[in-house]
């Protein structure tokens, strides 16, 4: 093979891990795992587009994959340089290789010629493989490149990032659809190949993605293809960034819809949740690899610190924000920024309850306004120097009674669900009446549809007409005093009545 025989690409290289050269769209990658195989090495070029030809050099942990076009490699090689990419847990280097594109004796080449096929083929025709299965070692064939992924213990929110995050390590993923049935988080997952599902299963069924909890229960599915009309966060085909998102929302910015990181190791450490930390960080590398943001640290790993905007800044006070982040986690601090009084930086207790206050909260109505939910790039929220009045703008709430969260443990944690017009009240004291609940509700300018009280009339639910008056009654009664020393708890519920 011409390459191999030309050692320009080797010495060019020795001790230069900078991306520097002229952009060509074959790529040159180093420091490769002894064992990696051609489908691991293609599956890092199928976010960014077609890939038209490899070259592996196992002798010397190299390989040379060449895109379809330049722009894909330019694309490719940006966002690698701002997330490190790992293959098997170890990191790799690209650069741009000196050659223009790759000739390549087939007869030496078939075998990755045979694998660029088959998940080429499930790339562009949707079809699944048929015939022979490409596969590293003789498995048994015909068995389908779909997972169906069922999430027991589901205390924090999965997202469909999450679950590609996860399961890419074993491979290309190329389709997620996720759903919600018999009240259970489910989702189907393709592979590009049935090998990869096949090591995905055996990995990963019965294994948690956070400590203790959610759980994943993986079988192969009986279809073999997917098919994903909208790319959201419900479905995604990364093999088409340019489906629609079929919600008025704008649909995802390719390079971020598809170039997730695969960094972070499955388990999670004991008390810390780590999966959850990198998504945010590969987005923003990726979106800083198309040139659209500056790069504040990649690391929004640990990142408790929110930035909220589009408020209405008429109503909106560092209260109702500590009240309704307060759903999702510990709220430190808030800041209702003095120049631009609809934007505000709320600090959490940790990354996690950042995490998922985001994606709960971002996109829900508060005070008629579409709020906007992203991570902050600073580390803490700064209270106003001694004596200076911020007009009561910024507020320290770290020893507010009304946390959810303080114990370790709470129940709190297992009832954490996305806003809903069906609100949970609890602490409700024994002469206090349905009727009294529905006056109290309907006063905060909505309409109280339905509620039930539970046996012990301790709790109840109520309905809402819609989610955002629910979220005003929460902001609004959430620690209202009843009376007898009780203080209203309301939550939202996954239930409706």
């Amino acid at each position: 093979i011409c390459l191999s025989a030309n050692g320009n690409d080797s010495k060019k290289f020795k001790g230069d891990d900078k991306m520097d050269g002229v952009p060509s769209r074959v790529l040159h990658i180093r420091k490769l795992p002894g064992e990696v195989t051609e489908t691991e090495v293609i599956a890092l070029g199928l976010p960014f587009g077609k890939v038209t030809n490899i070259l592996m050099l196992k002798g010397k942990n190299q390989a040379f994959l060449e895109l379809a076009t330049e722009e894909a490699a330019v694309t490719m090689v940006n966002y690698y340089s701002a997330v490190t990419p790992h293959l098997r847990n170890q990191p790799i280097y690209i650069q741009y290789s000196n050659h223009k594109e790759l000739k390549t004796d087939n007869t030496l080449n078939q075998r990755a010629q045979a694998v660029l096929q088959a998940v080429t083929a499930v790339q562009t025709t949707n079809a699944p493989i048929s015939g022979t299965t490409v596969s590293e070692s003789a498995v048994t064939p015909a068995q389908s490149p779909v997972l169906r992924i069922i999430i027991d213990n589901m205390y924090y929110p999965v997202t469909l990032d999450v679950l590609h995050q996860i399961f890419s390590k074993f491979g290309a993923v190329l389709k997620i659809i996720t759903f919600t049935k018999n009240n259970q988080f489910q989702a189907l997952l393709q592979y590009g190949d049935p090998v990869n599902a096949q090591q995905a299963k055996l990995a990963l069924d019965g294994q948690n993605i956070y400590n203790a909890c959610c759980t994943l229960r993986i079988d192969f599915s009986k279809l073999v293809n997917l098919n994903v009309k909208y790319n959201n966060d419900k479905s995604r085909d990364y093999t088409r960034p340019d489906l629609p998102s079929g919600d008025g929302q704008p649909a995802l910015d390719p390079a971020i819809a598809a170039a997730f990181a695969k960094e972070t190791s499955l388990l999670a450490v004991p008390g810390a949740l780590s999966p959850l930390a990198i998504p945010n960080a590969a987005a923003a590398a990726a979106a800083a690899a198309a040139g659209r943001v500056g790069m504040p640290g990649v690391s929004a790993g640990g990142n408790t610190v929110l930035l909220v905007s589009n408020l209405n800044e008429e109503m909106v006070t560092p209260q109702s924000l500590f009240t309704l982040f307060g759903v999702y986690g510990d709220v430190q601090r808030v800041k209702i920024l003095y120049n631009k009084k609809d934007s505000a930086l709320i600090q959490m207790a940790d990354g996690n309850q950042s995490q998922l206050a985001m994606s709960h909260l971002n996109g829900q109505k508060m005070y008629g306004k579409i709020i906007r939910v992203t991570l902050s790039k600073h580390q803490t929220v700064q209270l106003p120097r001694e004596g200076l009045d911020d007009q009561g703008l910024t507020k320290d709430f770290g020893n507010s009674p009304l946390h959810r969260f303080k114990k370790p443990g709470s129940k709190n944690f297992q009832n954490i669900f996305p806003p809903s017009a069906t609100l949970h009240l609890s602490n409700i004291p024994p002469s206090v009446a349905e009727e009294d609940l529905r006056t109290l509700f309907a006063n905060t300018g909505g309409t109280v549809k339905a509620f039930k009280f539970f046996q012990d009339h301790k709790m109840a639910l109520l309905q809402m007409s819609t989610v955002e008056e629910a979220i005003q009654a929460l902001i609004d009664l959430h620690n209202y005093n009843l009376g007898e020393n009780h203080h209203l708890r309301v939550s939202f519920s996954k239930s409706t009545i």
